[in-house]
């Protein structure tokens, strides 16, 4: 149930819907409370405000016709901006930064700016009344006609709401643009994966290698999706509550189906009537990728950006160099630190052990992912050395120093496929220096 809502929640957040729904509620609330106060003379002070001319009943529903055909008109145009920007970065970028772009809160609360305006000025637009209009129930008939009704304090409110939406479409004017710059794209990617290391792996790298490959009584999947959450909280009370110790052997991320082994059971007093539903019921799936949870969906996407930025279509060298900066940061960052997580409150012994990944595994996955491309360019390659070394001043673990040499041994080698001349003898002297540097 946790992760369902986790799920439900996270759909929420890249969604157009829900700010837009909830700010339309909180302007019809908006609006009858400030009618409220109209109607039983708690406005009757702004009487009293010289320099503050009433509105007439004539100026009022002009201004809030105005203000509403406004509103729709621009909360139109900024969802087809929004749109329009969406797809050329989902077609320049790689379609898995959609998700990013849905969840910009920027683009979400100025559409619903515009929609909670509109929905105020309607609802405060049907209550103005001239003096000379007739009861609005046919019961009501034959009675005089009704003494004009001009909501001031309303109007006033409404002419507030106005200026704001202004401002905010100056912000979005300003805020689209910059929010689809490949720097601002790749500093949002960067940034979000060095939090989710931080978060992911708190403590600092104690030397304690990653577990060998589960084994056990297998617990089969049935259902057929990517893993988008874990409750790993869950796994660990039904782990304890067995007294066993259950060995994941999917991460969050992955792609299972049914029959597919998603981990295994060990150290039971008996394995019978093993719990296995329950367990299943700790994974929620959908049918992407997402963020949450899942480090190397973020790998990917920085090295997605540089494998498109370095493609003979497209050469642009200065974005993989920006990309590869940011793989060099977060690799420095998984460097110095623990890479084993444990769920068990502290003090316990943990029943739920993770399927954890070597420093090998995240290079590999990303400085490995780019490198053929990476080698097909000496501004690129450079750089790549460059990271490489800047990541290992971080570490004071041989091991994974060795990681980072063998990852600079395997990239000058296809760089030699690759260039040429010139070309080649710079990437052989930074080489030559980067050996010099790794092995300090």
């Amino acid at each position: 149930m946790v992760g369902r809502l986790q799920k439900a929640w996270r759909d929420v957040n890249a969604s157009y819907w829900f700010f837009p729904a909830l700010f339309s509620l909180l302007a019809l609330l908006l609006a009858s409370g400030t009618l409220w106060l109209d109607r039983n003379g708690f406005a009757d002070v702004l009487n009293e405000i010289t320099w503050l001319q009433p509105a007439r009943p004539d100026g009022a529903s002009n201004m809030l016709s105005v203000i509403a055909a406004a509103m729709i008109g621009v909360a139109s145009t900024v969802f087809s901006i929004t749109i329009a920007a969406v797809a050329y970065a989902s077609g320049n970028y790689g379609p898995r930064l959609l998700t990013n772009f849905m969840e910009d809160r920027g683009n979400q609360l100025s559409l619903a700016s515009f929609i909670g305006t509109f929905v105020y000025a309607i609802t405060v637009l049907r209550t103005v009344r001239l003096s000379d209009e007739a009861p609005a129930s046919a019961e009501n008939a034959a009675a005089t006609y009704l003494p004009g009704f001009v909501p001031q304090l309303s109007l006033l409110v409404a002419f507030a709401l106005m200026g704001i939406s202004v401002a905010v479409l100056v912000y979005f004017l300003n805020h689209i643009p910059a929010s689809i710059r490949i720097n601002t794209v790749l500093k949002g990617i960067g940034s979000r994966l060095l939090e989710e290391i931080e978060e992911s792996f708190p403590d600092e790298n104690d030397g304690t290698r990653a577990g060998s490959a589960p084994e056990g009584t297998p617990v089969l999947a049935s259902e057929t999706g990517y893993v988008q959450i874990i409750n790993f909280e869950r796994l660990e009370k039904i782990a304890r509550r067995e007294n066993g110790v259950l060995k994941l052997n999917v991460r969050t991320g992955d792609f299972f189906h049914p029959d597919v082994v998603i981990g295994f059971w060990t150290d039971m007093d008996t394995f019978e009537d093993l719990p296995d539903g329950e367990v299943r019921d700790c994974f929620t799936l959908g049918n992407m990728r997402t963020p949450t949870q899942d480090l190397q969906f973020l790998i990917d996407e920085l090295v997605e950006i540089g494998l498109r930025a370095l493609s003979p279509g497209i050469n642009d060298p200065f974005t993989a160099v920006t990309a590869i900066h940011w793989l060099g940061a977060a690799t420095a960052e998984l460097g110095r630190r623990k890479l084993v997580r444990t769920f068990a409150r502290k003090g316990e012994k943990p029943h739920v052990a993770p399927l954890e990944d070597s420093f090998e595994h995240f290079v590999t996955r990303g400085f490995g992912s780019m490198r053929g491309s990476v080698a097909t360019s000496r501004i690129a390659t450079l750089i790549a050395f460059e990271a490489l070394v800047d990541a290992s001043t971080t570490l004071d673990d041989e091991t994974r120093r060795k990681v980072l040499h063998d990852e600079g041994v395997r990239l000058v080698e296809q760089a030699r496929e690759h260039l040429v001349g010139p070309e080649l003898h710079a990437v052989e002297a930074r080489y030559q220096s980067f050996l010099g540097q790794i092995a300090r």
